[in-house]
């Protein structure tokens, strides 16, 4: 008899994910590159509540946009 595995969500090319620094979720979240090719901007996790900085880099060379977030 086989497992059923869980799906696996696939982010779409406008979504990026960190992982917060202080309760240790993967938070996904919308990315909007009209916005600039370097972002900085604080916002709390869904999950704990902390505040977050969050950072996104976008570079056409890359095959997706950097994201990760560090405590406020």
């Amino acid at each position: 008899m086989k497992k059923k595995r869980g799906k696996v969500r696939r982010r779409g090319a406008d979504e990026g994910g960190y992982v917060c620094p202080s309760c240790g979720e993967q938070i996904v979240i919308p990315l909007d590159a009209s916005q600039g090719r370097q972002q900085e901007y604080v916002e709390d996790c869904p999950v704990c509540c902390h505040p977050n900085i969050i950072h996104i880099e976008f570079d056409p060379a890359w095959d997706e946009p950097r994201v990760w977030a560090e405590a406020e």
